[in-house]
């Protein structure tokens, strides 16, 4: 413990039919004529040698002939699984249509199949009666040195719900997004299911659901299994960046703020939608300097550990400006499934509290918007259709440029598509739909990973704060906590 485990491609010199079951060194027939004797290849491959650009064109092929996403999404995994470095090859060089492909929003439906669709074993499954073992589970994995971690619980899958192990697919997709945006060395990410049970009914009376079925972990053991696994990993792999993906809200603001001050950790759910929308205002507010960030009234639909973190950035960036905390918090308004979150309601949840103003009640949306006349409405409520032509509508009443972010993952679960507020607001609406990349957009996700999978790697900074997703001005992030004794520096 203690030291990274040597990468065993390192370690030895694989040959023949080893090196084609190796991923990361398999080249299919793009292995060249000089190698293949000396790597034992001979007659192990067809006669042509094929140019990296050649088999490209015919993965291309396959893949357009493919009917459905999903199909092409089990086509893309099983190249993966079978010559890593043509994978991010074809990924890369088509990067708009394949990025909807490996991430969202198939990867949720792969999420939900993913019992049925299982080729072969990627990342590391933790599960609960693994406690007092889980270091030498991380010992088992292969690849390394390891610097970048993704682990899930699997507890609330985009806006899925519980898929407990079946999240698997989202930590692995996460981990080949910061390859192919940051260029970093896939044998130093790790993707990490804790496998802690599931609330799915449905899941545990599937046959092919891949553990067995139970209930999810209570609480107090909950908590000592994650400790657990955190330990191990940090120890096990020093300087680790540790994304926690896709935990449930009230776990995720907890574990968040066990860990975000002593480990180098970030939670995309809390700390990453948020930056993207701060990133957001600002550049709404370089085209419209009367829209800047203070001016705003921004009503969040929907909250939970996005929403809570999008307004917890928006008021830590509002104070920087000069507000006081309450001031900024007042910029700051929710509506849950209950309704407006106002202070005389009994029923907030802890968290919630911290942005329940007075106000009298408002059953819903359309009443909420039609009260408080936001200049800002912001989805991420994971209900399909909320914000709904009405609703656009009395937005577009009270501004002449209404900001509108439908936020909620995948897009089956959006409040409203880009096409409906443009439509609804007669071309005025103003906003960011996570679908949009189908069209040459999800640029905002894309710099995030950059600067998050480069950022602890060259810099000696541990805690991942709000501060590093904070004031994206021209895509850079400043603030940085830092260890003692160091400056900060950019992420």
């Amino acid at each position: 413990m203690g030291a990274d485990r040597a990468d065993p491609r390192r370690e030895r010199h694989l040959t023949g039919i080893d090196i084609l079951h190796e991923p990361t060194l398999n080249k299919g027939t793009a292995f060249t004529e000089a190698e293949r004797p000396r790597l034992g290849l001979r007659g192990l491959l067809p006669a042509r040698m094929f140019s990296q650009s050649e088999q490209v064109q015919r993965i291309l092929e396959n893949f357009r002939n493919k009917t459905s996403d999903l199909e092409k999404y089990i086509f893309l995994i099983s190249l993966q699984e079978r010559n890593e470095r043509l994978f991010y090859r074809v990924v890369m060089d088509h990067f708009e249509e394949m990025m909807p492909i490996i991430y969202t929003p198939t990867v949720g439906l792969a999420c939900q199949r993913y019992s049925h669709i299982w080729r072969r074993p990627r990342g590391v499954f933790i599960i609960a009666e693994e406690r007092g073992r889980v270091a030498e589970v991380l010992g088992n994995w292969p690849y390394g040195p390891v610097r970048t971690i993704v682990v899930t619980d699997g507890e609330r899958i985009l806006g899925l719900g519980d898929l407990g192990a079946n999240g698997m697919g989202i930590p692995v997709g996460k981990l080949s997004l910061y390859t192919v945006c940051a260029g970093v060395d896939p044998a130093s990410c790790l993707p990490v299911t804790l496998d802690v049970g599931t609330r799915n009914a449905g899941l545990r009376a599937d046959l092919l659901y891949p553990r067995l079925a139970r209930e999810r972990l209570a609480a107090e053991d909950y908590d000592a299994f994650v400790d657990e696994f955190i330990t191990a990993a940090t120890e096990r792999f020093p300087g680790v960046l540790i994304q926690f993906e896709d935990f449930g809200e009230a776990n995720a603001l907890r574990l968040f703020r066990r860990y975000c001050e002593k480990t180098c950790c970030f939670n995309d759910d809390i700390q990453g939608t948020a930056g993207v929308v701060l990133a957001g205002f600002r550049a709404i507010g370089r085209m419209r300097p009367e829209r800047e960030l203070a001016a705003q009234k921004i009503l969040l639909v929907g909250a939970g550990e996005a929403g809570i973190g999008i307004a917890r950035l928006v008021t830590e960036a509002l104070t920087r400006e000069g507000l006081s905390a309450d001031e900024a918090r007042q910029r700051c308004w929710f509506v849950d499934s209950r309704g407006l979150v106002v202070s005389a309601r009994a029923d907030l949840d802890e968290y919630k509290r911290e942005f329940a103003h007075g106000h009298a009640p408002a059953p819903d949306v359309l009443s909420a918007v039609r009260t408080l006349r936001p200049t800002v409405l912001i989805g991420v409520s994971g209900q399909p259709q909320l914000f709904t032509r009405e609703v656009i509508e009395r937005m577009s009443d009270a501004n002449e440029r209404p900001i509108v972010f439908a936020l909620s993952n995948p897009t089956s679960k959006a409040e409203c598509t880009a096409e409906q507020a443009y439509a609804w607001s007669a071309g005025r609406a103003a906003g960011h739909r996570r679908d949009v990349h189908r069209r040459g957009g999800g640029a905002g996700r894309g710099c995030r990973r950059r600067g998050l999978a480069r950022g602890p790697r060259l810099s000696p900074a541990r805690p991942c704060t709000g501060a590093v997703a904070r004031h994206r001005d021209g895509g850079r992030a400043r603030g940085l906590r830092t260890r003692p004794g160091h400056g900060a520096r950019s992420g």
